[in-house]
């Protein structure tokens, strides 16, 4: 089976949108930074230094020093799809990083967001 394209496009091509969704909406980069963290383990200086990289979201995720163990409290639909739903481990991680900036554009307070 042939992988998604959003597996091997970058992650710095795609942050820009993350951090303008969240602006939009009056929240910061550094909410959406902490968000990433949260989901993944990586330090700000590691999330930066794969931003640098050019790092693509397969090896992104494969890397992550700590995948957050409450990720998996992360309901909800996301681009039509029940996130909890989704087979493929690779999709999930990455639409739970979309569920999980949804809320933050939506005004959730970041204590539910990162699931507390």
């Amino acid at each position: 089976m042939e992988k998604h394209r959003i597996f091997t496009t970058s992650v710095s091509s795609v942050y820009p949108f993350y951090v303008a969704k969240a602006e939009k909406k009056n929240r910061t980069k550094e909410e959406v930074d902490e968000i990433i963290r949260w989901l993944t383990g990586y330090s700000q200086e590691e999330l930066e230094s794969q931003l640098e990289k050019g790092t693509n979201f397969e090896d992104f995720f494969t890397e992550a020093p700590n995948l957050n163990p409450s990720r998996l409290l992360i309901k909800g639909v996301i681009c039509g799809i029940r996130v909890e739903e989704i087979e493929d481990p690779m999709m999930r991680e990455l639409r739970y990083l979309d569920k999980l900036i949804d809320e933050l554009a939506k005004g959730k307070k970041m204590d539910k967001i990162l699931r507390h």
